[in-house]
C-alpha cells in the first residue's frame, strides 16, 4: 500500500486488500471510500470484503465507484459529504490513486482556492491541473 498524504483530512493510494484495513485503522483514519467498481481486474478483491474489513475494524465504509462512465454531480456530492461527515482522516483508494485524487479535488471546488487544491495534489504525486476550469468554481 503507497499512501499519499493530500492533506490532513485526506490520504489516497492504488488498490488496498482487506488484511490492509487494521493497519488504517491503527494509522488513525476513521473511513475508507472505495473508487474503484468491482470487476476492474480479476486480481482485485471484492469491494464487500474491503467493507466487511472495515466494519471489524470500527471504520466506515463507503463505495463511490468511478468507472468508465466517469465523474458524475452525484460522485462528487458524495464526496464531499463523507469528507465533511467525518470526524477524522477518510482513506480513498481505486487502481493507482488517481481517481480518488480527482474526486477529492471536484469536491472541494467552490470551498477552496483552485491553485491550492491543485498544489496539495501536486505534493501528493498527482496532476489535478487538468481541471483547473472546474475547480475554480463558486
Amino acid at each position: 500500500m503507497d499512501l499519499k498524504r493530500i492533506n490532513d483530512h485526506v490520504s489516497v493510494s492504488g488498490q488496498v486488500w482487506p488484511e490492509d484495513v487494521a493497519a488504517l485503522k491503527a494509522a488513525g483514519f476513521v473511513a475508507i471510500i472505495n473508487n474503484r467498481p468491482d470487476g476492474e481486474s480479476p486480481d482485485q478483491p471484492a469491494g464487500a470484503d474491503i467493507e466487511a474489513a472495515a466494519k471489524a475494524n470500527g471504520l466506515a465504509y463507503h463505495a463511490i465507484p468511478l468507472g468508465r462512465d466517469g465523474v458524475s454531480p452525484a460522485m462528487v456530492e458524495q464526496t464531499r459529504q463523507v469528507l465533511e461527515g467525518s470526524a477524522g482522516p477518510v482513506f480513498c483508494f481505486c487502481r493507482s490513486g488517481t481517481r480518488s485524487t480527482t474526486l477529492w479535488a471536484l469536491s472541494q471546488a467552490g470551498s477552496m482556492d483552485a491553485n491550492a487544491i491543485i498544489a496539495q495534489a501536486a505534493d501528493a504525486g498527482y496532476d489535478m491541473s487538468h481541471l483547473a476550469g472546474h475547480l475554480s468554481r463558486t
